[in-house]
């Protein structure tokens, strides 16, 4: 059996480390996603009513705070509107430039390139860290590989406590945590999260890219011959007679050129850099992730070689034939319109939010009740939601039912700030003289007397008659 096929259990590959744009922009969007994810739980935000933690999703009160925005439990639709505009935004942005969400956002990505940063920190940099892989074991050895490992483990423990914490109040769980107080769930939680990061960020690596994503396996679908990629000029690099390194006299571009040689001067630094170490002057593979640091080691030697940059490049397989490189087309509009259109929904439906929830639901047994005096009785509970972060008061009435009259449970309709109160009303519906029975029609409404909403919420109701 050919041993390239097989997946060894511990990744060998060490890239190098290379400067550049796109190095600077992983580097800052990492920089960014950890200051996200690690600091908002910490973040305090005053509010009249609940936890004064900016985001804190609270499962026990069916709340989910962030920062001014609260969602109830009747508000789950707006997670499905993100879920729809979170997968055609990643179709539409892998139509226009491959799989940047790779290389850049994915939170395999993120958790590796910060592990081997600790790796490199500590070990050294590719040719420091081979070394060091081949080196029988020492003190020195022990040391080194100890330390890299228990820095992993910290920040796989503190990725896994950090996801926590947005699930309960931060310093509270934190203080519990690590003085054995905390609920057994928070300790499971942490521990599954640990042990799942510091395998796949530390020791599964690429392989996760390589064989787990399922997301490598359907990108290809998506792109077509307009799709911006990273891509290797093979007509440049090669040339017609291949590829060959700058030695004596092919140093000058101009006698490689008169000798049928291309650019590519054959130095594999665009391999060693690659975090899943492909070769892309092979052309698109699935282990592509779209980092762009093969651009960044090209231009670099482009520039010391004082040619044109662009080697290999951000370009579409129109681009790499002359032809020009078409954005708007059906595919590309589709997915952009989709985009925009869950996006323009889902900011208006929170937008347009309803502050104050009535519902009036009948009791149906019995469906009536015949009365002594021969008054036909229904039974509502009527349901008041009070989302607003000030206390309210209300009073309720019906309408379009004559001789008719009301009784409350309660009189007193006073709710607090973000509060809910179910009330029971009973109907007394007289009939008049010759009046046939029949299912009437009415309204139930519920007019604000103090608070934050002012206008009147009108519940359309039936009223059971015999």
């Amino acid at each position: 059996m050919s041993t390239e096929h097989v997946i060894q259990p511990k990744s060998s590959l060490q890239p190098r480390s290379v400067e550049g744009r796109f190095r600077n922009i992983k580097t800052g969007i990492l920089v960014l996603a950890y200051a996200v994810f690690f600091l908002l739980p910490w973040i305090r935000w005053e509010r009249a009513v609940g936890p004064d933690q900016a985001i804190l999703f609270d499962i026990p009160g069916r709340r989910y705070y962030m920062f001014d925005l609260v969602m109830h439990a009747q508000d789950i639709f707006w997670l499905t509107a993100l879920l729809f505009l979170a997968a055609v935004l990643l179709f539409f942005v892998t139509t226009l430039f491959g799989r940047v969400f790779c290389g850049y956002f994915c939170f395999q990505t993120l958790w590796t390139d910060a592990f081997r940063l600790i790796e490199r920190f500590i070990q050294g940099d590719r040719v420091a860290r081979l070394r060091l892989d081949k080196q029988p074991w020492n003190m020195e050895k022990i040391r080194k590989v100890g330390l890299t490992h228990g820095l992993w483990l910290f920040l796989a423990m503190w990725t896994g406590l950090s996801f926590a914490l947005y699930w309960g109040d931060a310093f509270t769980l934190t203080g519990q945590f690590f003085t054995g107080n905390a609920p057994s769930a928070l300790y499971g939680t942490v521990i599954i999260l640990m042990t799942t990061t510091y395998l796949t960020a530390g020791w599964a690596k690429e392989y996760v890219c390589l064989h787990m994503c399922p997301y490598s396996r359907f990108q290809s679908v998506m792109f077509d011959q307009d799709t911006m990629i990273v891509s290797y000029d093979m007509n440049r690099g090669e040339g017609k007679t291949g590829r060959v390194k700058p030695i004596k006299e092919l140093r000058d571009q101009a006698t490689r050129q008169a000798q049928g040689h291309g650019d590519c001067v054959d130095c594999g630094l665009c391999v060693q850099v690659c975090p899943t170490g492909i070769d892309i002057r092979e052309g698109l593979q699935i282990g592509c992730i779209h980092c762009a640091l093969c651009i960044d080691a090209c231009d670099g030697i482009m520039d010391k070689q004082g040619w044109k940059r662009g080697l290999v490049r951000y370009t579409s397989e129109h681009g790499l034939e002359g032809k020009k490189t078409k954005i708007l087309k059906l595919r590309t509009v589709g997915y952009g319109l989709a985009t925009l259109l869950a996006a323009i929904y889902l900011v208006w439906s929170i937008a347009s939010s309803k502050l104050l929830e009535v519902t009036a639901v009948q009791i149906r047994s019995p469906l009536y009740v015949t009365m002594s005096d021969g008054r036909i009785q229904n039974s509502y509970e009527v349901k008041i939601n009070n989302k607003t972060m000030e206390a309210a008061r209300y009073s309720l009435a019906i309408e379009n039912l004559p001789n008719a009259e009301m009784e409350l449970q309660i009189n007193d309709l006073s709710l607090k700030p973000d509060s809910t109160m179910r009330v029971l009303a009973k109907i007394r519906y007289t009939k008049q003289p010759g009046e046939h029975g029949a299912n009437r029609d009415f309204q139930f409404k519920l007019t604000p007397l103090e608070g934050k909403v002012t206008e009147p919420v009108i519940i359309p109701s039936h009223f059971m008659t015999p």
